[in-house]
């Protein structure tokens, strides 16, 4: 019996969403001190899925360990499953977060990633996946196994929030990456990320080369100065909302969280360009909320419809 019959079984009901990718310990460290929180970017998109109140399981490697039972209780209190087959390590990993001054943070790493081939017994609307698993080995190959299989049968969204300390050679991350792209629908990455990946290319270049790919949307997030989605037929600009920022862990997550709700809700409208700046606003809306508060913290569904019935009130109110 493999984990989505086992999962299937346990919920009394079919997965939205499957997010594939590592879950492990921030251990934050600022000028006043060090605090732990769970996260992983797919975990962390996990648990933002299920704030929102989407049926969300996660397929990850952690441990049996304390930081372990931390990070399923973390996903448990949001609703999120944790798909069997996730406890396969000895040690769950970590990540040390530095904040710097401007809230911005920076990673050093110890992290292990591994994944047993797996074929699914059904598929969830949406399967999400990126970051460090699907480029550390011998885990990728496993997460790429599995976008093969489900690309047919579900949208697949993919953010590959580059960790160059992790990575292997450019040529290498850039065949990883592009290998995937091609098993997508829905592309998310920063403006960091895409000049990493493409650093002779501009923004739009780097847009309008992954949508030859194959992937039909991308989104490139530039944090203060907004965000930019691209199709065959638009390329629409959407702000970002303006917030005091405690750090920006999280932030891109919560945003890739609240885009999948936005695919989930309105995934019959295509991508309109209507469409996509509605969800636009939403994610740049939850991205805002979780930039507030420390750690990888995002919005309740509540929280963020309350934030966007007041955007649309100041708006309606300035104009």
């Amino acid at each position: 019996m493999d984990y989505l019959t086992t999962a299937r079984q346990d919920a009394h009901q079919t997965l939205d969403v499957m997010v594939v990718g590592e879950a492990l310990i921030d251990v934050v460290t600022t000028s006043h001190g060090r605090v732990e929180h769970p996260g992983g970017s797919p975990a962390n998109v996990a648990y933002g899925l299920g704030r929102l109140g989407v049926t969300t399981g996660l397929l990850t490697a952690i441990a049996p360990d304390a930081r372990g039972i931390s990070i399923e209780d973390h996903l448990r209190s949001a609703g999120v499953i944790l798909l069997p087959g996730s406890k396969s390590l000895t040690r769950t990993a970590s990540a040390t977060a530095t904040i710097e001054p401007d809230g911005s943070a920076r990673y050093d790493f110890d992290i292990t990633w591994d994944l047993a081939p797996t074929a699914p017994a059904y598929y969830p609307k949406i399967l999400h996946t990126g970051s460090i698993a699907t480029f550390l080995s011998p885990g990728a190959s496993a997460v790429k196994s599995l976008l093969e299989q489900a690309h047919r049968h579900c949208m697949i969204t993919y953010d590959p929030n580059i960790r160059p300390a992790l990575l292997g050679s450019h040529a290498e991350a850039i065949a990883i990456f592009e290998d995937l792209v091609a098993l997508t629908d829905v592309v998310k990455l920063s403006d960091e990320d895409a000049q990493w990946l493409y650093p002779q290319k501009s923004l739009d270049e780097t847009a309008a080369h992954i949508l030859g790919l194959g992937a039909g949307l991308t989104v490139i997030t530039m944090g203060a100065e907004g965000s930019h989605f691209t199709t065959s037929a638009a390329n629409i600009s959407i702000p970002a909302v303006k917030s005091e920022v405690a750090d920006t862990i999280g932030a891109g997550d919560s945003y890739m969280s609240a885009l999948i709700l936005g695919f989930l809700t309105r995934g019959t409208e295509g991508f309109a360009p209507a469409v996509l700046e509605q969800l636009g606003h939403t994610a740049a809306a939850a991205a805002a909320i979780t930039v507030q508060r420390p750690g990888a913290n995002p919005p309740t569904l509540e929280e963020l419809s309350t934030s966007i019935e007041a955007q649309s009130f100041a708006q309606h109110e300035g104009s």
